[in-house]
Parts: C-alpha cells; structure tokens; sequence
C-alpha cells in the first residue's frame, strides 16, 4: 500500500493513522510524505510542505523496488505535487502480456505489483491499480492544510481516482472551486472568440452538482461522508455517473475522538481494495473499521483525540471468523467472577441474571446463559451468501438466516455429532450493542 499523505505530529491523522489502518488490515504500508505538520488534538501549530521533488522520489523508491497494489492519497502539500503525482501515477500501465500479473511503469519498467488486476470498474483512465483520494482541506480542528491553488489541482488527482472521499463540507468547496474555475474558463473563451456562447461548457449540470455527478470525475466514483451533517444518523453516498450506487447509513457514535476518521476510511478503503474485494465491500468494511476504532479510542488530549486502531482486533474480511462461544450456567454471579478472574472483560449483563458476554483481549467473546446448549459462533460478513454456498454444498441449516431481536442476524445447525453451530452477522453490535456495560 503506497500513502502519499502529510504527517501529524500528534499520530492523530495523516500517514500515522494510514499506517496504523493498514497495518491493523494485514497490509504493509508504505510512505511519501507530501507535508510536515506540528499538531495535536487541538490544532495544527505550523506546516512545512516537502519539495515535489522529494516526493516524486519516495514514490519512485517504493515503485521500484518493493511493488504497489493500491494508492492512497490524502493531504497533497501542495498544487505543484499534487500535478506531478498524478503525472508520474499516469504513467502506471498494465504490464505487457506474459511479464506477470504486476504494473509497469513502462514495457520495460520493473514490475510493481503482484496481486491480479482488479475488474472493471475499479480503474481510472486506463490505470489497473485501485487509487483512494481523500481531498484533504481542513484538519478536524478547522485548520486549513490546502490553499486555493492547491485545491484546483485536486481536478486532475480526482479524474484518476478509482474513488473520492470528501466530507459534505470538502464536496461543497470543491464543487465552488471547479465551478469558479470553468466560469473564468467560459469567460476567457467568450473573449477571445467574441462569442457570448464560445467555450460553454455542454454538460454544466453534469460536472457541477445540478446534475447526477457532483464532481467532474473520469471513470471512477464518489463516496461522499456524511459525517458533518446534523442529526443522530449518518449516511455515506456512493455516487457514479449515472447517479447513487449504494449507502450506508449508522447512528452517529458521540465521542470527541474524531481526528483521522477521514484518513482512517480511504486507507481502509484502498487496503481492501487491493485485497481483491469489491469497491461496495471494501467501503463497508472499512466503515466497520472506522466504527471499531471510534468506540476503542483512548480518549487522549484535550481536543479531538485521534482513534484506537491498535485495538481494533475484528478482522473485517469475507472469511467466516469463530469467535464466540456460548455455554450455560447454574450460578450466575459465581460464573461471572470465573471468567473475569480468567481475564476476560465483563461487556453484557442483564437484571434477571440470566445472561453476560465476555469479551477476550483479542475480541473474541464468550457467553453464558441460564439453560443455554453449548453453541459455537461463526461470524460471516454476509451470512445470507454464505449460507447459500454452504446448501449448495449440501449443508443442512435448522433454522435459515433469521433477524434477532438483539441485532444480529443467525442461521442455525448442529455437526454430525449434534454439537449446536450458529452462524451469524451482527457487525459492531457482537462487542459494542447499545446495551453494552458503560465501564467496559
């Protein structure tokens, strides 16, 4: 994974919360750095752009030695980077047939890559290797980290984009600075031909938000976060140029621990695309991955205080993951000392002391319940699809994929020796359900 980013000194956002990210994901994250930043959880003190140069050539070192199968690209430094990154990324060609499954730069280049080339529509303007741009603009803290002339350019790193991030208020000034910039453009050509008409731009709507893209992109897609808006339920958008593809929508986690949430999602994003997944299944899963995050901050500083990837310890593939295990109890309270004696952290609890959850320091989580049968957990990512294969393949289920009424959705069956097996899909409600212990 190559991140071309800014670095925060306070390891809130920027490359520290790339690599953070992507490292959790099972990547191996690598760096330009694009702007030194001095920051913390209140602000952004000072800002030392890198030269253009010395980026292009942390690019050129990692391109041609180690491989890349995915780019991220966050805070751009400035407009004169910003073009010679997307001048040396659209260089970036598949490799000719019979030279492996990687990308060079030329025929003759060395490869770069070693996963197979993502399907279409993951590829911007010819490139066969997944790009995330985040337009970075502002810090959490309302710092600005990109000027006017910077934030024209991001045209050109969007039109190569496999996917662009904004948050609603980084949509609306790249929308106002595309928009100022084709009137300048209209008026110069009205000018220069003496053609009230000359020059127009034939699908205004299109490039500018009236129509059903908001943002003049070439053939990738637009994730527009919904983060900034009001109200307690967040919607994330994904827009193509025919209109929206598909959303999301959670209720919004309240915790001052929000710096790098931005980051955190286009790492995760470009992680997982470069793991093979879909453009759909990498952003769900990297919203997961955010969430996790928000509910494990640290709560450090006395502003925005960054997230806690380290523990985030869920691994959000498509893979089916055993990670819970449900047994009975005679005595509550005498069970309940057990297990948190063991080590293990006490996360559910009920009145009628029928039922807790125990969570393990590496996420998974164990049950005991009043009269319960010993059952063990599989969590799939999409239950119904793995059911589905799992008949197909001649597995007999109990019960089908059926909603609960504590979130999770479970499909039920027994081995051959007649050992209960749940199979289930319950997202960050398995360890963070609303009624999870306000101490846990």
């Amino acid at each position: 994974m190559l991140i071309i980013a800014g670095s925060d000194s306070g390891g809130g956002a920027g490359i520290q919360a790339d690599i953070k990210t992507v490292t959790m994901l099972g990547g191996h994250a690598m760096t330009a750095i694009t702007a030194i930043t001095a920051q913390n959880t209140l602000g952004v003190q000072a800002v030392l752009p890198v030269p253009t140069e010395m980026v292009i050539a942390q690019i050129e070192s990692c391109v041609s030695d180690i491989g890349v199968d995915a780019v991220k690209i966050g805070m751009i430094g400035s407009a004169a980077t910003a073009h010679a990154v997307v001048d040396y990324l659209e260089r970036l060609s598949p490799a000719p047939s019979g030279e492996g499954l990687g990308w060079g730069l030329s025929p003759d280049a060395p490869t770069i890559g070693t996963a197979p080339p993502p399907t279409p529509p993951l590829k911007g303007r010819g490139l066969r290797i997944p790009i995330v741009f985040d337009p970075v603009m502002v810090a959490t803290s309302g710092d600005v980290l990109a000027d006017a002339d910077t934030i024209a350019a991001f045209e050109r790193l969007m039109r190569i984009a496999t996917v662009v991030t904004p948050n609603l208020p980084e949509l609306e000034a790249l929308q106002k600075s595309l928009s100022q910039r084709e009137r300048e453009g209209a008026a110069q050509r009205r000018k220069g031909e003496g053609d009230p008409a000359a020059g127009a731009d034939p699908h205004p709507s299109h490039a500018f938000g009236a129509g059903p893209f908001p943002l003049p992109l070439g053939e990738g897609f637009l994730l527009v976060k919904g983060g900034h808006g009001e109200g307690d339920e967040i919607v994330d958008r994904l827009i193509g140029p025919q209109g929206e593809v598909a959303s999301w929508s959670a209720t919004r986690i309240e915790t001052r621990s929000t710096h790098g949430t931005g980051c955190t999602l286009a790492s995760a994003i470009a992680t997982l695309l470069a793991q093979g997944q879909s453009l759909t299944a990498a952003i769900a899963g990297a919203r997961h991955f955010v969430r996790l995050a928000l509910h494990d901050a640290p709560g450090l500083g006395g502003g925005h205080g960054p997230m806690g990837h380290q523990a985030v310890r869920l691994d959000i593939g498509p893979e089916r993951r055993l990670n819970q295990i449900t047994l009975g109890l005679s005595d509550y309270a005498a069970s309940c000392d057990f297990y948190r004696t063991l080590g293990l952290t006490q996360i559910v609890a009920t009145d009628d002391a029928h039922y807790a959850r125990f969570e393990a320091p590496g996420g998974a989580t164990l049950s005991i319940e009043q009269g319960a049968e010993p059952t063990v957990f599989f969590e799939c990512a999409d239950l119904d699809a793995e059911v589905a294969r799992l008949q197909t393949a001649g597995v007999v289920f109990d019960q089908p994929p059926t909603d609960q009424p504590w979130g999770w959705r479970e499909a039920r069956l027994r081995d051959p020796a007649g050992n209960a097996v749940c199979l289930y899909q319950a997202g960050e409600n398995r360890r963070y359900p609303p009624w999870r212990l306000r101490d846990a």
